[in-house]
């Protein structure tokens, strides 16, 4: 117990150390230099990539107040001797991350596409995990398990040595003990992005973080080539069937607003998404009655939902019987993806093609004749 104490309290006092010095450098104003170049971003809208002689500036769009930032984080090279002169206020994030806190299983799956989960030190929603270099860290010791994202051990944190926390970031949501032991905590708002390529593109600030820039370089261009190939199907579609997805969580039905990434692929596969005009990325809680009230008479409709047996439509209709209401439960026309059972929520950020396959396929199949779905089955009876 004694000992456990000083290890904590040695631990806080190198942490209020490091606090104490970026505060030092992060209040200096930015100095102008010739050789900054601003990395040229295609789709992402949420940050930006500005190249200094000896730091790299990352800002982050806050994606809930136009015109703000989020966060502005100051990558320096772990082998620079000291702090560079002149940098803006900002989190110093010495590079590459060599003991990384990842709160989502989506972050666990990008940082192994790079090849850099040996950086993973510890994870939360481990129950969420499918990633197996992961999974093998949390069964032998060497990945910590560290809770739930909402209350993290942060004893654990300080133990396993930590040099940074990668979260994603909620509306008026902070971090709560978390924001008090030093650690940088790298905000991924990847999701709130209105593209799916957009979305992936965030590969890039990942790649910066764990000095894989040119594998996350390949792995986008990669995807990219992949999406907009699949996308150009429905360049010359005539009509599009009007879809509905989700289903209803407690009081709530969460759908997801127009200018969300989903909302474009959605478009993307030749849909009309009936919730289309929502303004805003991001989703919007909605009654029961104001789903049906506008999507009754959907020609189709997509299910995502976790469980350790499929979803069929007799368990559906037992779950909650109004929803036997709508056409396409009727007409059998519902589609589901059990994320127990697949990697959907790992693959999508960075490989949005293979939805968008699943998606043309399901509401255009003369499109994609062949096409075994991935992620989506029909519901059975």
């Amino acid at each position: 117990m004694i000992r456990t104490f000083f290890c904590l309290f040695a631990w806080f006092m190198l942490c209020l150390t490091f606090s104490c010095n970026v505060g030092q450098r992060s209040s200096m104003p930015q100095a102008s230099d010739a050789g900054a170049s601003v990395d040229s971003l295609r789709y992402a809208r949420g940050l930006t990539i500005t190249r200094h002689t000896d730091f790299t500036v990352v800002e982050l769009r806050d994606p809930w107040n136009e015109g703000r930032l989020l966060h502005r984080y100051l990558l320096v090279p772990r082998s620079a001797a000291a702090l560079p002169e002149g940098m803006p206020e900002g989190t110093v994030v010495r590079t590459p991350l060599r003991r990384m806190v990842v709160y989502t299983s989506v972050h666990c799956a990008l940082l192994n596409e790079l090849g850099a989960s040996d950086g993973i030190a510890g994870v939360c929603e481990a129950q969420y995990v499918h990633v197996e270099p992961v999974l093998n860290g949390l069964r032998n010791g060497t990945v910590a398990d560290l809770g739930e994202a909402t209350s993290p051990d942060i004893e654990g944190m300080i133990r396993i040595g930590a040099d940074a926390i990668l979260a994603s970031p909620f509306q008026n949501a902070g971090y709560g003990p978390a924001e008090k032991i030093g650690l940088p905590i790298i905000e991924c708002a990847d999701y709130m992005e209105s593209d799916p390529l957009g979305r992936a593109e965030w590969i890039r600030f990942l790649g910066l973080l764990t000095d894989r820039e040119a594998t996350a370089d390949s792995l986008f261009r990669s995807t990219e080539a992949a999406y907009l190939r699949v996308r150009a199907l429905t360049d010359t579609i005539s009509k599009r069937p009007t879809l509905l997805v989700g289903k209803k969580y407690g009081s709530a039905w969460h759908v997801p607003n127009g200018a969300s990434y989903m909302a474009r692929m959605y478009q993307d596969a030749g849909a009309d998404y009936v919730f289309r005009d929502l303004p805003g990325s991001g989703s919007t809680p909605l009654t029961f009655e104001a789903v049906i009230d506008r999507a009754q008479h959907a020609d189709l409709w997509l299910i995502q939902y976790n469980a350790d047996v499929n979803m069929t439509y007799g368990s559906l209709r037992a779950e909650y019987t109004p929803y036997a209401s709508f056409d396409a439960f009727a007409g059998r026309h519902i589609y589901g993806c059990n994320t127990h059972n697949s990697h959907y929520y790992e693959e999508i950020p960075l490989h949005p093609d293979r939805l968008l396959s699943d998606l043309i396929a399901i509401i255009h199949p003369r499109l994609l004749p062949g096409h075994k779905l991935r992620y989506f089955a029909p519901l059975g009876e």
